[in-house]
């Protein structure tokens, strides 16, 4: 794993752990990484970033002197608008320099609370409110993101925001293009009552040279960041991360996987904490540069046609990455010099064993597996970079940390640790694991185990082989259970994966009348490829092994629906599938109705009637109420 600790075996761990976490560094805060990171460097080129994807397009670059100077002037902004441990700096944006920056300086004056620009309006006031935001750092209106309008919209319902800061990206604009900008910029009626300042102009007003302020008490102990959950089994949550956990991650990245100086390409976004902490943090821990490739990562505008050329070009020697877009660059050709890429890491989602062991052959780049949450500051455990990584695990756990396979009843109570291989949930403890989330009180997400300690529940299924190495089966809340038999969704997508044609696969159990749920699978192809779904349900029949476990519906899709991180978003799979069902069975009893879906706190999905034809609630009770899924008329 990099210059200092590189992980082969369990023992390496362990000599990694005879000396004390605190006699490792003294950063109490994430502002002093970037300090010292600007002493030690000052002339490095810290971020470089692309508003497009093509390869020759132009680079902007801030050296470390530069990033600390703005940092330091956007931290002393916040705390004059009022920011402090008690509220939170909000960020709506897209990758940016910027962003880099009013990371630094929220965590330094307070909290900071990056938010995903692409969700609804409604869905960040709600987070706005819930963070107890008091500074908003958005875009100014641009064109092609709606960015602007839906943040206008959403701070209409955001009474405690005072103060809303707006960067404009016209500046990474050439002429003539940058001279239309003014002609062509959506007009965002700023009808919020909110006041409005210009990145640039307030900046100018603030020391950039130190503080003017003392950082919040606390140290490593201090909550210095609120990031959003993904929701990808549920409404999103606020997650607290320490000062602690965040240097933590950074240490162990940056003695693990980076040597001094590494180029590490930034495609996944900042909002997440795999890209805040993993690259964001760590790039001035050991002088790196850190590229970010478009505001949109790798859903930017030929960032995944032209990747390889963008890795030779800037001579990349590390990315994250998640196995959606390991598929998309699978499908693309290497016509580049990529020697200098020593590693990928692939999180967020199980990546197939298919997919691993065709871009490794096609590419030569060795993909390190790992496993993080959000709740656990994003990184538990990963294969050893200097050792043997097994295909389809997640490694071991990094050092400091402790993972174990508790069995947990219907009551949250631990009954026992797993053997191994024998599949339980995953738990975690350790000095990046959150304290909990803002508001939800800890007994809903720790559990105390055989040991009498609190350990994070995951929520992910998974086993322990007898080396060591963890390996995920799934999700708790995943599971298919057909009549009482339990199926993991994990071993389908597998065997299909194994079809040449098929690039992505989400399985999940829709509702059935007699069973409680079956297996039905949906699949997104490789570019150009055509299927018919009925071949998908045969070619599973052919390669998984459990008859009960064999899909009995497929569909292929355009696009797997997706979170910003690659993740599946299986929620809308179980939407869609419930809707079919439903829509189905009705027609058969010969009721005519539209079926919607909509989520509700305490039932989950349930299903919405509007008969179309007439029919009475009991003609639709009669046909639905053999289903486990709740429904209600419309």
């Amino acid at each position: 794993m990099g210059a200092t600790m590189r992980m082969a075996v369990r023992e390496d761990i362990a000599k990694h752990e005879a000396t004390p976490l605190e006699d490792r560094y003294d950063l109490e805060s994430t502002y002093q990484v970037l300090q010292e990171g600007a002493q030690k460097w000052p002339s490095n080129t810290a971020v470089t970033f692309q508003l497009k994807g093509k390869p020759t397009d132009k680079a902007y670059d801030w050296t470390y002197a530069e990033l600390l100077e703005v940092s330091t002037r956007a931290a002393n902004l916040f705390r004059s608008l009022g920011a402090d441990e008690t509220n939170s700096v909000a960020l709506v944006l897209p990758n940016l320099p910027e962003t880099v920056a009013a990371m630094f300086a929220a965590q330094t004056s307070g909290i900071v609370n990056p938010i995903n620009p692409l969700l609804e309006a409604s869905q960040i006031s709600a987070i706005l409110r819930d963070s107890d935001a008091k500074i908003v750092v958005t875009l100014k209106a641009f064109p092609k993101t709606e960015i602007a309008q839906t943040v206008a919209e959403a701070l209409k319902s955001a009474p405690g925001v005072t103060h809303v800061i707006e960067i404009d990206m016209r500046k990474y604009l050439a002429p003539p293009l940058s001279w239309l900008i003014p002609l062509i910029r959506p007009k965002v009626a700023a009808d919020h009552g909110k006041t409005v300042l210009n990145w640039e102009e307030a900046l100018t007003g603030q020391p950039g040279d130190a503080l003017n302020f003392e950082i919040p008490p606390g140290g490593r102990d201090r909550v210095a960041a609120y990031f959003h959950t993904g929701g990808t089994t549920g409404d999103p949550k606020l997650a607290t991360h320490k000062i602690g956990g965040m240097v933590f991650i950074g240490h162990i990245v940056k003695e693990g996987v980076l040597n001094e100086g590494d180029v590490i390409l930034c495609a996944l976004p900042l909002f997440h904490c795999f890209g805040a902490y993993v690259m964001g943090l760590t790039c001035p821990m050991n002088g790196g540069r850190l590229v970010l490739m478009t505001p949109a990562g790798f859903r930017g505008e030929g960032v995944i046609d032209n990747f390889w050329k963008l890795v030779e070009r800037y001579k990349v020697n590390f990315f994250m990455s998640v196995p959606t877009a390991l598929a998309a660059l699978n499908q693309r050709k290497i016509d580049a010099d990529v020697s200098s890429l020593n590693f990928t890491v692939c999180g967020s989602a199980p990546l197939p064993v298919e997919l691993f062991k065709q871009f490794e052959e096609k590419t030569g780049i060795k993909i390190l597996e790992g496993y993080g949450q959000t709740e656990a500051t994003v990184v538990c455990s990963v294969n050893p970079p200097g050792g043997e990584r097994k295909i389809g695990s997640v490694g071991f756990p990094l050092p400091y940390t402790r993972m174990k396979l508790l069995h947990i009843d219907d009551d949250g109570v631990c009954t026992g640790e797993a053997a191994v291989d024998e599949i339980a949930e995953i738990c975690i403890t350790g000095p990046h694991v959150f304290p909990g989330y803002k508001d939800i009180p800890r007994d809903k997400v720790f559990v105390k185990g055989p040991d009498g300690g609190e350990w994070l529940r995951s929520g992910d299924l998974g086993r322990v082989d007898p080396d060591g190495y963890f390996w995920i089966t799934g999700r708790a809340k995943d599971l298919i259970i057909r009549g009482g038999h339990n199926i993991d969704p994990g071993m389908i997508e597998e065997a299909i994966m194994l079809h040449p044609k098929v690039a992505f696969v989400g399985v999940i159990g829709q509702p059935d009348s007699y069973a409680g749920e079956l297996p039905c699978a949906y699949v997104e192809l490789n570019e150009g490829e055509s299927l018919d779904p009925a071949e998908i349900v045969e070619f599973a029949k052919e390669h998984v092994p459990e008859r009960a476990a064999q899909p009995v519906y497929a569909e292929v899709m355009g696009e797997l629906p997706k979170t910003a991180v690659g993740k599946i978003f299986k929620p809308d799979l179980r939407r869609s599938a419930i809707c079919r069902v439903f829509t189905d069975a009705l027609k058969e009893a010969g009721v005519e109705a539209d079926v919607t879906c909509e989520k509700d706190s305490k039932k989950g999905q349930i299903a919405v009637i509007k008969p179309t034809a007439g029919a009475t609630e009991d003609q639709v009770a009669a046909v639905l109420n053999s289903f486990a899924v709740a429904w209600k008329m419309g």
